[in-house]
């Protein structure tokens, strides 16, 4: 009967924990979305800035955190693990509900930049078992010169969005950056409900740390990326839904495994070379689906879903 309890109790909390992420996220891109419009910044830059770096918010928490309580073997589970979702599973759900257009620049330039630092990550945890502190500054320069490209960018395109909503009632700056600071938190704290919560009940049902770490938290810490996506994607922003997911990528392996090793060296086990080259498919199989058409379709987006089935069939044997 206490099990029973126990089970219960976390269920609710992991429902509790959706609640906040979905109208959190629903709040953030609208706000996300005003601000773009109002300072006539590409919806993109948005995208690949303020809603990737909010929605990734959870995996900085859990990867830093870990890293000050000496636990820094985490985080390339949770970076890696989250990454190869943030792809498969939530862009593979979001183009099977809706066709998610991309950009050219996004295309030609960022998935490609995803791909590239994927391996990168890769060769550094394969040739020296870690990553140190003098190559998370590498990784954090790179992430300067990332934010210097998206500032250009931003510069480049500042008429973009100017047409869009026209005759619609905005609303004013200050509410809109409210909206976007109180989804980020309800974000923040539902996906860590529901992280809590999923693990719980995986242990409840004896299912091993790795797996965890690589499904359960690797999902949890997604589900802000999942949930604005989706949101982003139904309410027209396309632009949001792709930039996000591509950004947090970027954003999981410069800065949080960059920041997360100049605290302590991060260990890279020799299982995760697998999963770094399964994120670097991922990633290519992103830029072949949307290559043709400059849009993630519903084909593309099962595959990528039957791709995250193969994988998890994996780790349950692995």
């Amino acid at each position: 009967m206490e099990v029973i309890g126990q089970l219960l109790l976390q269920l609710l909390l992991l429902v509790f924990g959706f609640v906040l992420l979905i109208k959190g996220a629903d709040w953030f891109v609208d706000g996300a979305a005003g601000i773009a419009k109002k300072f006539g910044i590409p919806e993109l830059v948005i995208g690949l800035t303020i809603v990737a770096m909010g929605t990734s918010a959870p995996e900085a928490a859990v990867s830093i955190s870990a890293a000050f309580k000496g636990t820094a073997d985490i985080t390339v589970g949770n970076v890696v693990g989250s990454n190869i979702l943030n792809i498969l599973i939530i862009l593979g759900i979001t183009a099977v509900i809706i066709p998610v257009a991309v950009q050219k620049s996004t295309m030609k330039t960022e998935i490609p930049f995803m791909i590239v630092i994927t391996l990168v990550m890769l060769l550094l945890g394969v040739t020296g078992g870690e990553i140190t502190r003098l190559e998370a500054c590498w990784l954090i320069g790179l992430f300067l010169v990332y934010l210097a490209y998206l500032f250009k960018m931003a510069k480049d395109g500042k008429s973009d969005a100017e047409d869009n909503g026209a005759n619609k009632k905005e609303k004013p700056i200050w509410q809109l950056f409210l909206l976007c600071v109180i989804g980020v938190v309800m974000i923040v704290f539902g996906s860590d409900f529901s992280v809590d919560a999923a693990t719980a009940i995986a242990k409840i049902f004896g299912v091993s740390d790795r797996f965890i770490a690589l499904t359960v938290v690797a999902l949890g810490t997604s589900l802000p990326e999942l949930v604005t996506s989706v949101t982003a994607a139904k309410k027209g922003s396309a632009d949001i839904a792709i930039g996000n997911v591509v950004g947090s990528n970027i954003f999981n392996i410069l800065f949080v495994v960059g920041l997360t090793a100049i605290i302590t060296p991060v260990p890279f086990a020799s299982k995760f070379i697998v999963d770094m080259s399964i994120a670097a498919v991922a990633g290519v199989l992103l830029l072949i689906g949307v290559w043709k058409h400059k849009e993630l379709r519903r084909p593309t987006g099962i595959v990528m879903l039957v791709g995250y089935l193969g994988y998890f069939v994996y780790l349950l044997f692995s």
